[in-house]
């Protein structure tokens, strides 16, 4: 018969696991927290930055507290973006420990790949397809409509075409889970290859708000090599 004691000694590790949890968390929300904060108190040159692609458009305010609106929103993306680094610490500083050295040796070069990738879309969004949407949206018909856009209107664009682009970043580290976890080979995906470009050109066309077609074909052509990226990856790694 299991004693309490017994019973205390199997429960207590998992409480421990679970208050570290509780920590970290609260950790990674009041990072979160004061890095908004000071978003928010820097909004005016955050703002400044995200309109830089818009030069030349004028924003107005459409409805009462428009702007301030969007300052809390933007300030709050912002400080996701910014936050999420010490999260995925915080995340790794708990499960590290419960891997064996073989997932260990996986895991951390993944993580790292990931933010790489994610800032690298963030990147490639902000200087290659931003502009080129925005610049195509002035030209289409300012012969006849002055570019005059609602702010709120503008953010909710520009927040969404980057963080979509971000996301869209991670597809070699999706492969190279499925690799690793024998879930698809490299040579399986090297298959799908016709498939891919389908599929490249559907995103294209999706994530880029234009009808811009050397916009889209950027963003594409993108995603394809991102996808051979990850098959050549999961070749040297022979998965």
């Amino acid at each position: 018969m299991t004693t309490k004691n017994e019973m205390n000694s199997h429960e207590m590790p998992i409480l421990q696991h679970l208050e570290e949890l509780r920590k970290r968390a609260i950790f990674s929300l009041i990072v979160f927290v004061i890095i908004t904060s000071i978003c928010f108190i820097k909004i005016k040159n955050i703002i400044y930055f995200l309109q830089k692609p818009a030069i030349g458009i004028k924003f107005l305010q459409l409805a009462p507290g428009e702007y301030l609106f969007s300052s809390i929103k933007v300030a709050i993306y912002t400080g996701l973006l910014f936050s999420i680094p010490f999260t995925i610490y915080q995340i790794m500083r708990f499960i590290i420990p419960g891997l064996t050295p073989k997932e260990t040796q996986y895991i951390i070069p993944i993580v790292l790949s990931s933010i790489i990738l994610f800032s690298s879309g963030i990147f490639f969004s902000y200087h290659v397809l931003a502009p080129a949407a925005i610049q195509f949206f002035i030209q289409y018909g300012a012969d006849m409509i002055e570019p005059i856009w609602s702010l709120e209107e503008y953010f909710n664009f520009i927040l969404l075409l980057i963080f979509s682009t971000g996301i869209s970043f991670q597809i070699p580290i999706i492969q190279l889970l499925l690799g690793i976890s024998k879930i698809v080979s490299s040579d399986q995906m090297l298959t799908y290859w016709k498939y891919i470009v389908f599929i490249a050109t559907i995103l294209g066309a999706i994530i880029t708000p234009s009808t811009d077609p050397i916009t889209q074909i950027f963003t594409s052509t993108a995603i394809i090599l991102l996808y051979f990226s990850g098959c050549i990856i999961l070749k040297l790694l022979d998965k």
